[in-house]
């Protein structure tokens, strides 16, 4: 089954999601774009405060695709001692020379998980790629908000195909882009190892607003019951 990856805010939002047993806390700041950045300084209190009692993922913001400066981004990031670090590898720009350089972070067991955006038409033959140099894992998210869910915006046999080359290639394999309840049970049966939500947790569904707590439980009862 795939679990329930809860992206958060702050602090209090951690311990929310802490406390309603989310599968994975993931920091950003939803107000900086699609993988807007926390500050290291908090990335690394919530860290403490959550004590490896969940795996906590964190991303480095919407960075250009310039080599030394995601580098540099990831390995600030790895200080606080989050498990996962979340890079986004946007459209129209070499990925090469970052995935190369990101190669020599991966072999010092920094767990690096390269997000792709759907509606932004990638380029899935990468995915080896990723692989070959040491990411842990790889997902499917959604740059414009304002497009649609996930299921909206890309076919369900590119979907498809996406999770099985990334379990080829012994990727984790997430999926996420503006998820509601009603996009999981035709998400499920592809068997990402998880699912990544934001809006749908917060209030009146608007991923800039508060946690929900009566949302978390509408959406793991959602997963729970497919």
């Amino acid at each position: 089954m795939s679990r329930m990856l809860a992206s958060v805010n702050n602090l209090e939002e951690a311990l929310i999601a802490l406390q309603l047993d989310v599968d994975i806390i993931d920091l950003k700041q939803p107000e900086l774009g699609a993988l807007g950045a926390l500050q290291t300084p908090q990335v690394q209190i919530i860290v403490e405060q959550i004590q490896r009692a969940k795996p906590v993922s964190a991303t480095i913001g919407d960075l250009p695709m310039q080599a030394e400066l995601i580098f540099n981004a990831v390995s600030n990031m790895a200080d606080t001692g989050v498990d996962y670090i979340k890079i986004g590898f946007f459209p129209g720009q070499d990925w090469t020379k970052v995935i190369t350089k990101l190669a020599t972070l991966t072999q010092t067991r920094i767990k690096l998980i390269a997000v792709l955006f759907a509606d932004q038409q990638p380029d899935l033959n990468n995915i080896e790629q990723f692989s070959q140099a040491g990411f842990s894992g790889i997902m499917l998210d959604t740059m414009n908000k304002a497009s649609g869910s996930l299921t909206q915006v890309m076919p369900l046999a590119t979907l498809q195909h996406f999770v099985h080359t990334a379990h080829q290639q012994q990727l984790l394999c997430g999926l996420a882009g503006s998820l509601r309840a009603s996009d999981i049970q035709i998400l499920l049966p592809l068997q990402a190892d998880y699912l990544g939500f934001r809006g749908a947790l917060c209030e009146q569904h608007q991923r800039t607003a508060k946690l929900d707590p009566a949302a978390i439980l509408k959406i793991k009862a959602s997963i729970a019951a497919v």
